[in-house]
């Protein structure tokens, strides 16, 4: 008997933080290195202060990103995040949470991603304290994740 395809899973949507300094065009670098090793940006959640900017960056293609970065010496984490797709748009951001109220994890950050054009619906990206059991309760509210292959091009 063959697997369920619909059981399919994928990797993990890895999230870069990257330390930039607090300057003018330091995210604008940043970009524009993820786009010439031919990777999109598909999110950007920024926290500043006054010395340090961390930004918070998804990928079409985390491992060639991953790679220039060591390769440059850029300072950087990877995490994995939850991406969640709003099948009803925006109007079933309040069940979404609900769900992960349901679940009693804590939200640690949150951010949308833009929308590729082969794509419909609003995605969601969380970082969770308690991502599989959030994961399976929003999955049995038919709340589709998606995974890195399904992000990259």
């Amino acid at each position: 008997m063959s697997p369920d395809p619909s059981l399919k899973k994928g990797s993990p949507v890895l999230q870069f933080t990257v330390m930039l300094e607090s300057r003018v065009g330091a995210l604008n670098g940043v970009v524009k290195l993820i786009q010439e090793c031919h990777a999109e940006v598909l999110g950007v959640k920024l926290a500043e202060s006054s010395d340090v900017t961390l930004a918070r960056i998804v990928v079409t293609d985390p491992d060639i990103v991953m790679q220039q970065f060591l390769e440059r010496g850029i300072p950087h984490c990877m995490l994995e995040i939850v991406v969640v797709e709003l099948k009803d748009g925006v109007s079933s951001l309040p069940s979404c949470l609900s769900v992960l109220l349901q679940a009693e994890t804590n939200i640690h950050s949150f951010y949308s991603l833009l929308v590729r054009s082969d794509r419909d619906h609003p995605l969601v990206a969380f970082h969770l304290e308690d991502t599989e059991f959030a994961v399976s309760l929003l999955e049995k509210q038919g709340f589709k994740i998606l995974c890195q292959e399904d992000l990259s091009r």
